[in-house]
């Protein structure tokens, strides 16, 4: 997950649980606020990440496939099952996490491309390239609910005229967090000032704490 940098001090400190609602098996945690590393470190430490696909899906791999030649940015990658496919494939890929332990995980998972993956802050990371794709998945609802501008406007100011922001995104509201959804019209709210969307298809696979919530979504980056 991503560098919440920008959330105010007042943000209230979010459950450990994440979904909509407590998780029986989800065991005690020390830290409770997702704005700090240190909440999601405990969390890959311990093993406890049922945002974690295991792997890509198809929508995933079809859009990676119909987009070839897109350099691609993944924010907030946790462990980097899309970076390690991308990197296996040969393409140009860069993947940043604010967790110490989710990059970790990550590069020695990827193994040989460890190198695709960095330590960073979403909201001042500079990738070597200019990303023609930014993939999200459980990043945007990773994030406190007041720093939904703020991601607006840095995937806007990261992606050049016609370049894509395309991946999952968890619809509806949330009483609790994280995962936080968000309300459709919200989303378009938040994303129509910089991005027009281009592209809605329902998802299959999906995880239990995303099961019929998540849609891919591609949104192309306008002009100005």
């Amino acid at each position: 997950m991503s560098d919440p940098t920008n959330a105010s001090k007042d943000e209230p400190k979010e459950d450990t649980t994440p979904g909509s609602a407590p998780q029986n098996n989800a065991p005690e945690f020390d830290t409770r606020d997702p704005a700090a590393p240190a909440f999601w470190d405990e969390r890959f430490e311990r093993g406890f990440t049922p945002w974690d696909q295991a792997g890509v899906l198809p929508a995933f791999e079809a859009f990676a496939q119909a987009h070839s030649d897109a350099a691609v940015l993944i924010p907030g990658c946790g462990n980097g099952w899309e970076a390690g496919w991308l990197a296996r494939s040969g393409r140009k890929v860069r993947a940043i996490d604010f967790a110490p332990s989710a990059v970790a995980r990550a590069r020695a998972l990827l193994g040989d491309h460890a190198d695709v993956v960095e330590e960073a802050d979403f909201y001042t990371y500079a990738p070597p390239f200019t990303p023609g794709w930014i993939f999200e998945r459980a990043f945007l609802c990773a994030l406190p609910k007041s720093q939904r501008a703020d991601y607006a406007r840095r995937m806007a100011a990261l992606l050049a005229p016609g370049a894509l922001l395309a991946g999952y995104y968890f619809l509806g509201e949330t009483p609790k967090g994280p995962p936080f959804g968000i309300a459709r019209a919200e989303l378009d709210a938040l994303l129509e000032p910089y991005f027009t969307l281009i592209d809605d298809q329902p998802v299959e696979g999906s995880l239990p704490v995303f099961q019929g919530r998540e849609r891919w979504l591609t949104w192309r980056r306008n002009a100005g």
